[in-house]
């Protein structure tokens, strides 16, 4: 069995230096970072903090070099996915499932094991028994996975978690932990979730897991954990605040739910991207 991790940044690493390790499947990566890859490829990929080792794979920046999967685990940016797709549909058949696991330089660190969640979240023909298999290859590698017939409530849970947290270390510069406990930021995290909260309520779905309890887990997590929008900021690159907090205004906006600080943080972060411009 085959399985092609695309995108091999920090949460793709994860997956892939996990079933790598386990040795049960061939692994790749394809990441557009030929640091990233040679760095893979010459000294493998190393995790530190909850797990330490380093996993043997073969990453490549061509996708015309890697076999055809039966796997496929998408890791990139929301904002590159269109792309990365289109370079590596041609690694999968009608009897492929590819998954996508979206929220270096050969080296990730990670602070807290959790559990991981993989099902459909809209109308799609993969059978459940693929769904099973893949959770059943990322348990057994160390990374316990459940299968859900529906995981719209997972997908949204950790949606409005991020739409909360993410914005508001972007643009205050704390690391989560600290956001969390000084009041004047921990109370915009809470109401921020609270329009997710009246968002998914509208849809019907029951979220699988409390984001208020998420943010609290996280808080008290060692280390400074810097959101990943932060790190994107401090980058001046482009942020998937379109697909976070973008996507519960628009939702909002469907359904006749007000959302105005959603709004309003998704309006402070596109202000920040447009600054760099040189307007």
């Amino acid at each position: 069995m085959k399985i092609c991790v695309i995108g091999c940044g920090a949460v793709g690493s994860l997956f892939a230096a996990h079933l790598a390790r386990a040795g049960k499947v061939e692994v790749f990566a394809y990441d557009v970072s030929q640091p990233h890859v040679d760095a893979i490829n010459a000294r493998g990929l190393r995790l530190s903090g909850a797990a330490e080792f380093t996993a043997r794979l073969r990453a490549s920046s061509d996708p015309k070099e890697l076999p055809r999967c039966d796997y496929g685990i998408v890791a990139t940016k929301a904002t590159h996915t269109k792309v990365a797709i289109a370079q590596t549909a041609h690694l999968f058949d009608e009897r492929s499932a590819v998954c996508s696991v979206q929220n270096g330089a050969g080296h990730v660190g990670y602070d807290i094991k959790g559990d991981t969640w993989i099902g459909p979240f809209e109308p799609a023909n993969t059978p459940m028994t693929m769904v099973n298999e893949l959770a059943a290859l990322l348990t057994g590698s160390g990374m316990n996975t459940v299968a859900l017939a529906d995981a719209r409530g997972a997908q949204w849970a950790k949606l409005i978690f991020n739409a909360g947290t993410n914005p508001v270390g972007a643009l205050t510069g704390l690391h989560h932990g600290a956001a969390s406990f000084f009041p004047p930021t921990g109370e915009l995290f809470s109401a921020l979730i609270d329009e997710g909260l009246a968002v998914a309520k509208a849809l019907g779905i029951e979220l699988h897991n409390d984001p208020k309890q998420m943010v609290m887990k996280a808080a008290n997590a060692p280390g400074k954990h810097k959101a990943s929008m932060l790190q994107d900021i401090l980058a001046h690159r482009q942020t998937e605040v379109d697909f976070m907090n973008g996507a519960i205004v628009e939702w909002g906006k469907k359904l006749g739910v007000p959302t105005p600080l959603n709004l309003a943080v998704w309006q402070l972060i596109k202000g920040l991207e447009h600054s760099w411009t040189n307007p």
